[in-house]
């Protein structure tokens, strides 16, 4: 086998002190960039689509949830496919280089824009130590910082619960080990079976409770149908401008923000009409497209307050590109949910962004009613058709703490779907 040799250290040509110099100015640029996010966390977006014309609303959204969650996105992999790998969603190739830039980068969260199975969270956790969350997890994320109420916290936790319980795995601090039996004889129960047994009755204890928290806004609604006042619920795309609506037909002081999900726990206000005429108007979290069937479920429990509206004041940002694709979205949802039953008012708002001409033509041509919740355009033909399209009730006294009570004590979160 033939030698090979190597030359003398000592006649090396380059300039070891350059590369020295070039390597320390790399890291210290990788470290000002990481001090300037200090505080919040660094990902990595990752999807797979299918259809190359929604890449940019839905990579768009994605960014929103993130920077709403305190994630700051510093890159971005996407990955066109007729389906996504069924093992590392972006295959194993894609995912080691992946997994290699964020090493060098400092990064250790990766967010996937595609819902895991619980065997393809499996497959990269075991494949990199980096942190792993999918869309859902994000807005769990977001709904247990917001949540404020007894109500929404509960219904957030079943939420997690419910989405995690089938992803426990004996992969988990060390879960193989075995526990239980008297003075440890027999098997006696695994340590994942006892997480899985224990995750199982918080979830039918955290049931119970909402069943009874939902009693109680029973109780609420049915004084509220006595009073003879009607109900027209606010819905529509999170972020469409809902809570500062109602602020300016109500003179209320809502929570306002310009990020998804700002309002979680529904809250009601009185709007008065010179006539007498007294209307609720109750606001709801924002809707968003592709939420899963059980976290659905966990916030099943509050759909009772939609039910009972006499009028859907359906809200949408007039300035979004994809409003038409919002307004189908939430749409969708009502039919699911068996409410485009109630009539619906459409409201394009954030008009002032637009010119006239620009959103009266949209307005002729959605049958809507074009409005600006900042500017305060066009709100009082807005209430004009509320009166209309409401029973015109005796004026009855609302109670307004009973409203503020609701907000504070668990009248609970409408689910974003």
């Amino acid at each position: 086998m033939e030698r090979v040799r190597y030359p003398d250290v000592f006649k090396i040509t380059f300039e070891f002190h350059d590369i020295i110099d070039a390597i320390e100015r790399r890291l210290n640029r990788q470290h000002a960039a990481r001090k300037t996010v200090q505080g919040v966390a660094r990902a990595t977006l990752i999807g797979v689509y299918q259809d190359r014309h929604e890449v940019d609303w839905r990579q768009a959204e994605m960014v929103e949830l993130a920077s709403t969650a305190g994630v700051q996105i510093e890159h971005r992999v996407i990955q066109h496919r007729s389906k996504p790998d069924p093992k590392f969603v972006v295959g194993k190739g894609k995912l080691e280089e992946v997994v290699l830039e964020c090493l060098d980068e400092d990064i250790d969260l990766l967010i996937f824009d595609n819902d895991l199975t619980p065997a393809q969270a499996r497959a990269l956790a075991s494949s990199t130590d980096l942190k792993i969350i999918d869309r859902t997890q994000l807005i769990l994320d977001i709904f247990a910082q917001h949540a404020s109420s007894r109500d929404g916290k509960l219904q957030v936790e079943l939420a997690q619960l419910r989405y995690n319980l089938p992803r426990l795995t004996e992969m988990d601090a060390g879960l193989s080990r075995l526990t239980g039996g008297i003075g440890g004889r027999g098997p006696g129960e695994t340590k994942l079976e006892i997480n899985r047994r224990r995750a199982r009755e918080r979830i039918t204890k955290l049931e119970n409770q909402i069943k009874s928290l939902s009693k109680q806004r029973s109780l609420r609604r049915k004084n509220r149908y006595h009073s003879g006042l009607p109900v027209a619920a606010v819905v529509g795309y999170t972020n469409a401008g809902k809570s500062t609506l109602l602020n300016r037909l109500t003179r209320s002081d809502v929570l306002v923000a310009d990020q998804l999900f700002a309002t979680l726990d529904p809250t009601s206000r009185r709007l008065s009409y010179p006539n007498g005429h007294h209307l609720i108007l109750t606001d709801t979290v924002g809707f968003i497209r592709d939420l899963p069937p059980d976290l659905v479920a966990a916030f099943r429990a509050t759909l009772e307050e939609l039910e009972g509206a006499e009028v859907l004041i359906h809200v949408v940002d007039i300035s979004d590109p994809r409003r038409d694709d919002k307004i189908h979205a939430v749409r969708t949802i009502l039919d699911e949910l068996q409410l485009n039953r109630i009539q619906e008012v459409l409201v394009l708002n954030k008009s002032d962004t637009l010119e006239p001409f620009e959103y009266r033509a949209l307005a002729r041509k959605l049958n809507a009613h074009a409005v600006s919740a900042t500017t305060g355009q066009g709100l009082e033909e807005l209430r004009e058709v509320l009166l209309n399209r409401t029973t015109k009730a005796d004026a009855a006294e609302w109670d307004h703490s009973d409203s503020e009570a609701e907000a504070h004590q668990g009248r609970g979160v409408l689910p974003s779907i």
